[in-house]
């Protein structure tokens, strides 16, 4: 799994994509989610909770530091 992210990291990252779901079954790529990666959207829709914000607040305090 870190094999395939560390491949497609910098033209991931080239292409702007700065968060998103690599699915990964045994040693294959079968997706690349960039409209909902880690279920941001759905765990907000379904229980109200801010991961995107959370996720969001976790990078600045992590850039202050």
């Amino acid at each position: 799994e870190r094999e395939i992210a560390v491949a497609l990291g910098p033209q991931l990252w080239g292409e702007g994509l700065l968060v998103v779901g690599l699915d990964i079954i045994g040693s294959h790529l079968t997706e690349v989610n960039v409209t909902s990666p880690t279920c941001f959207v759905e765990i907000a829709q379904q229980s109200g909770f801010d991961v995107a914000g959370m996720f969001a607040d976790a990078l600045e305090r992590a850039a202050k530091a």
